[in-house]
């Protein structure tokens, strides 16, 4: 069979790259009705061709300490398809950063990106720089160094990175600063922004809105919604933070959330506000919110073992296993939404899929960032600024399409219910046909 020989070769080839060859195989998993039906894809061999990225760019990052040491880093950047448009896809500096999660979260993008409708390539990027702990001169002079390493392969009709874990508007501000100098002109090469100066509104909020926009109309095809459900949502960054706060303005209650130290339980329901003041002023822990509320913080407990109508899992890929979903089975979850980039692995999105829950695949719940990201990209190129709640307006919109063609395409290939199928299928299907357009 066509892709099993692929991925026998994938797997030969990349055996120690276990993220990248997951990604992979969750596609692939999906596609193989798609693949029965039209022979185009064996005999264009696409799918030897659609896993391998285009190019893969590994530089040093030298920087100074405060105190005068030199440090140095690795960035990478994957820029794994460009045939729908530009490369486009986030930066994250953290320690222990990968190229198998680089290309898986690249693989990823590129179908993330197909399904938004917008004219916008896949890529992924960072460094294992970590920005915790290091004071704000030295991110900045970091985020410069980085930058001019990176600036030659990066532009606004080749590859416009975002932000992403450990990246936010600051970083960006910093490179962006940088970057301008560097080739001595204002465009929109870099995307999340700050307003001031070319950034969209609504940035920030994109991916936490449109993973709840993604819920409300997967939900609403149920004949569900959210007034007075209880919601559980892993993480406590940027995503996590804007989709509690999207949740609880339709009427849901978040009950938990967490971070790396632990789950915060507020059977009351959690006060976003309180958590945006630990998480992006004080940039502290989760267990400082309940010194000043009644509130349970468990330094040793899972978020999937706490019992809720909706779960919503914001944080990093993989951090539900096949046990977590059982859990949550057992405990009646009535719906599971993926606000990050593949946080369920294979086994346990199967297994609801199997059991019949609700399950929005983060290829289609997650793509609310990069679409606004999209939409910024488009201010950028004609110097022209949409409000918030035009931003707003279109995200819904793109949202909605987003489940209209994963669901439409579920059915299409006789399983309506299936949105991970649907989604792998159409976003493929997308980024495949291109290829086939485009020619060798």
């Amino acid at each position: 069979m066509y892709i099993q020989k692929v991925l026998e070769d994938l797997n030969s080839k990349y055996y120690h790259q276990p993220e990248f060859i997951q990604a992979v195989a969750e596609v692939f998993g999906s596609i193989s009705l798609l693949l029965e039906r039209d022979n185009r894809y064996e005999k264009h061999r696409i799918l030897e061709r659609i896993v391998e990225p285009e190019k893969i760019i590994k530089f040093r990052v030298v920087w100074e300490k405060d105190d005068g040491e030199i440090e140095i880093n690795q960035g990478i950047r994957v820029q794994f398809s460009s045939a729908l448009g530009p490369y486009k896809g986030g930066l994250r500096f953290e320690s222990g950063i990968s190229l198998s999660a680089l290309k898986f979260l690249g693989f990823e993008q590129a179908f993330k990106n197909a399904l938004t409708g917008l004219m916008l390539g896949g890529a992924k990027g960072g460094s294992d720089f970590n920005p915790k702990g290091k004071s704000e001169r030295e991110i900045m002079r970091f985020c410069q160094a980085f930058i001019k390493a990176l600036a030659p392969y990066i532009g606004a009709h080749t590859d416009i990175p975002a932000g992403d874990i450990g990246v936010g508007e600051r970083e960006i501000g910093y490179m962006f600063g940088e970057y301008k100098k560097i080739v001595n002109r204002f465009d929109g090469a870099l995307t999340g922004k700050s307003p001031l100066f070319g950034g969209s509104f609504a940035r920030r909020e994109a991916t936490g809105y449109g993973a709840v926009y993604f819920a409300k109309a997967m939900l609403e095809s149920y004949g569900l919604g959210f007034e007075g459900k209880s919601c559980i949502v892993s993480g406590s960054g940027n995503v996590a933070i804007y989709t509690m706060e999207k949740l609880i303005s339709l009427g849901a209650k978040v009950i938990a959330c967490s971070d790396r130290s632990g789950v915060l339980i507020d059977k009351n329901g959690v006060d976003v506000g309180l958590i945006k003041q630990i998480k992006e002023v004080d940039r502290g822990s989760l267990a400082k919110y309940s010194k000043s509320k009644e509130a349970e913080f468990c330094a040793d407990k899972k978020i999937t073992g706490i019992a809720c109508d909706y779960a919503f899992f914001c944080a990093t890929q993989n951090e539900v296993d096949l046990d977590g979903a059982k859990t949550m089975i057992k405990n009646g979850v009535k719906a599971v939404i993926e606000g990050a980039n593949m946080p369920l692995s294979n086994e346990a999105a199967d297994l609801l899929i199997e059991s019949g829950i609700p399950y929005a695949p983060s290829k289609a719940a997650n793509a609310g960032g990069v679409a606004v990201s999209g939409l910024e990209m488009g201010q950028d190129a004609i110097f022209l600024r949409s409000s918030f709640e035009e931003v707003d307006a279109k995200l819904q919109k793109i949202m909605q399409n987003i489940f209209t063609v994963s669901k439409e395409t579920a059915k299409e290939f006789g399983d309506a219910k299936n949105l991970k199928m649907g989604a792998n299928i159409a976003g493929f299907r997308k980024v495949a046909d291109a290829m086939i357009k485009q020619g060798l």
